[in-house]
């Protein structure tokens, strides 16, 4: 897959060093908890080795990247189309920015545009969708700048902190995001 480079990040492949950045991130409560239940529990060593060694021999059905830093490569995070149903053109995305530090900074607005940019003019996709917790507003307000839509909500469907919260489920058409390219880049 090629480098898709940014104004502030650039998206990368991934490479056996970056698995100590992603220890990092899969046990922090305060980037995990706006993640799947996949890391409800402690992230054992083993699962993360084999989701990095699954993404650099091209296993996984996640196809992605890491977003980087443009100048020194490093690991910010990743941003990936986890299932991607070719004969209806319809991919999933995952994104997670790794530290509470670089939140707010515009890093994943930048890496879902390129992320965007690339599914639907070079995979030739024709809609992307994702979820969202509704309290993960930060995330919500990205998804629907980068022209996302909310397209239902399922509530009460996780339960997290001793409540139930929605998931919102939200969506972007090809035709859509054509006509916001210049707004969003």
């Amino acid at each position: 897959m090629p480098r898709l480079y940014g104004y502030r990040i650039m998206l990368r492949e991934y490479r056996a060093d970056d698995l100590e950045p992603m220890r990092r991130w899969v046990n922090d409560p305060d980037i995990a908890c706006h993640l799947s239940d996949i890391f409800l529990y402690p992230h054992p060593l083993q699962a993360s080795e084999q989701f990095l060694e699954d993404m650099l021999g091209g296993q996984s059905e996640s196809r992605g990247f890491v977003i980087a830093d443009p100048v020194t490569e490093a690991y910010l995070g990743q941003a990936n189309l986890d299932r991607i149903d070719w004969k209806n053109r319809v991919g999933s995305i995952g994104i997670v920015i790794a530290s509470s530090d670089n939140l707010g900074k515009g890093y994943g607005k930048e890496a879902l545009g390129l992320l965007i940019r690339f599914a639907f003019l070079e995979l030739n996709l024709n809609r992307l969708e994702l979820e969202v917790y509704d309290y993960n507003e930060r995330a919500r307000r990205c998804y629907l700048a980068c022209g996302f839509r909310e397209e239902g909500r399922l509530r009460e469907k996780q339960y997290k902190n001793g409540r139930y919260v929605d998931v919102i489920v939200m969506g972007l058409l090809r035709s859509e995001w054509l006509g916001t390219v210049d707004r969003i880049g």
